[in-house]
């Protein structure tokens, strides 16, 4: 016996996967978020679902998690201006915010905004963002380079 398969094309396709988008959204309210403010789990799973605002609800204790916020400013790097200001002068999160979101520079520690990989890590995003680094840095010869290329006559 044949057996008749639906074929779904690309449009209703996308017609569901918006749909599911929309109710994953719905799915987090700024009461749950209040709700779950120290809450890890809640948290992590909203950020994994298209909820990563409700970080800005999250309490001081998850803000200074480091592994928490590392993948936080992975999925989205403006993140870090929710975290605690020890995180925003931890290399190896700054370095992950800044990959990700270049401008989030002007929210980094002043000792990170005069480190060199930072500075390349955001100037490869925008050398308009060089108005966040510190004089310093812009300096060395890698990052001027990025600033100041030399043009082949």
């Amino acid at each position: 016996m044949e057996e008749n398969f639906a074929i779904i094309d690309d449009e209703e396709k996308a017609e569901r996967k918006k749909a599911e988008e929309e109710e994953q959204k719905e799915k987090y309210k700024i009461e749950d978020a209040e709700a779950n403010s120290d809450n890890i789990d809640f948290m992590r799973e909203a950020l994994h679902n298209d909820g990563s605002w409700v970080v800005a609800y999250a309490s001081d204790r998850i803000l200074s998690d480091k592994e928490f916020m590392k993948e936080a400013v992975q999925i989205d790097g403006q993140l870090l201006y929710y975290a605690s200001p020890d995180l925003r002068d931890d290399k190896e999160i700054v370095l992950e915010a800044v990959k990700n979101k270049g401008l989030i520079i002007k929210y980094v520690s002043k000792r990170l905004r005069n480190d060199k990989d930072v500075a390349i890590a955001a100037l490869s995003q925008s050398t308009g963002y060089s108005i966040y680094l510190e004089d310093e840095v812009k300096k060395d010869p890698e990052v001027d380079a990025i600033l100041n290329p030399k043009t082949e006559e």
